[in-house]
């Protein structure tokens, strides 16, 4: 995956990663999920010295705290049970280039303060060993959490965060990069259909794009990313706009209830024996009826609307809620005008 964006505040940081990829010194990179942490590692890397070295990536909270720092620094045969020979860590991996370490708030205590040793003297010391290692590796970390407050908590060494933080570069969430939303979902869009072999880029239809900018992205590119590509693979026609879009992959008329949610009454009877339920007085009223073709109108609108309200307007899903194919429902909906209320 590329680094693309536009906007100040993305910009801001990659400058200040390419400014400090030349420096070998260590580098804190601090962003929510899904921001590109690791794509800015890379960045550096590449940009360094140390571009023909090796990147090691370790995730620190990928691992039991009883092996990160045998991962990390490697062991000796019969260091502890199922240690049936020796073994080099990260950072002898890394020699020569640089380690990644990601999800570094989760480091245990103990594997800290052999970090600090490693980043101050250049060298490790493998469990079951008293030699010491020497490594010429440069530290990149990453974590999602305020560092300097861990540290106020006890839960972080302030020695240690003094030297990572030579620089510290902050990635900036999604929602503070609304110009560059069109760019990135333009971009994995035309991957997509570049993957699906599509003829052209029909690109998205202008209520599409609108719901792709109002969006509030928790799990900002990385979940951009997974909307785009779903909602492009998911469109049956590829010479047309993009119009449907979907944030919630789970989201379904039928999706499980939970043991401790509230199952609503209506949900207990079968789903063929659903029955919309209009409220107030209407031309279809059986008893009062004085035009069929009106009546029967309305009551269709009527059913077309409350089965996209319960279906928080995906087509899709709607559509097989009243058992109808997709095509169908588009159709009934651009006769009773229906279309331009969904994309409100």
């Amino acid at each position: 995956m590329q680094l693309v964006g536009q906007s100040s505040s993305f910009l801001d940081a990659i400058e200040r990663a390419s400014r400090a990829a030349p420096l070998d010194r260590p580098v804190l990179v601090i962003g929510e999920r899904g921001t590109g942490k690791e794509l800015v590692a890379e960045r550096l890397h590449r940009l360094s010295s140390r571009w023909d070295g090796p990147l090691v990536t370790m995730n620190c909270a990928a691992l039991p705290e009883t092996l990160i720092e045998a991962e990390l620094f490697g062991h000796e045969a019969g260091a502890f049970t199922g240690a049936t020979k020796a073994r080099a860590g990260r950072f002898e991996e890394a020699d020569g280039g640089t380690l990644f370490l990601d999800e570094l708030a989760t480091l245990s205590q103990g594997a800290q303060e052999r970090l600090l040793r490693a980043v101050e003297y250049g060298e490790v010391n493998r469990i079951g060993s008293s030699k010491p290692v020497q490594v010429d590796v440069r530290i990149v970390a990453a974590t999602n959490e305020h560092l300097p407050k861990l540290v106020e908590q006890g839960r972080f060494r302030a020695d240690l965060l003094d030297r990572l933080c030579f620089e510290v570069i902050t990635l900036p969430p999604l929602r503070h990069r609304i110009s560059d939303i069109p760019i990135l979902a333009e971009h994995f869009g035309r991957r997509m259909a570049l993957e699906l072999e599509w003829e052209r880029w029909p690109g998205f239809s202008n209520p599409a794009s609108t719901k792709l900018l109002n969006y509030s992205w928790p799990g900002n590119v990385r979940e951009l990313r997974n909307v785009v590509e779903r909602a492009v693979y998911r469109w049956a026609d590829a010479h047309s706009p993009i119009e449907d879009i979907q944030f919630d992959p789970f989201e379904s008329p039928w999706r499980p209830i939970a043991a401790n949610e509230n199952r609503p009454a209506e949900a207990a009877q079968p789903q063929s024996q659903s029955v919309v339920q209009i409220q107030g007085p209407s031309a279809y009223d059986p008893s009062g009826c004085a035009d069929f073709r009106l009546a029967v109108a309305e009551y269709e609108k009527a059913i077309l609307s409350a089965a996209l309200e319960r279906c928080r307007w995906n087509q899709r899903a709607a559509a097989a809620a009243l058992q109808l194919s997709y095509d169908q429902l588009r159709h009934a909906l651009k006769r009773h005008d229906l279309m331009a209320q969904e994309s409100k």
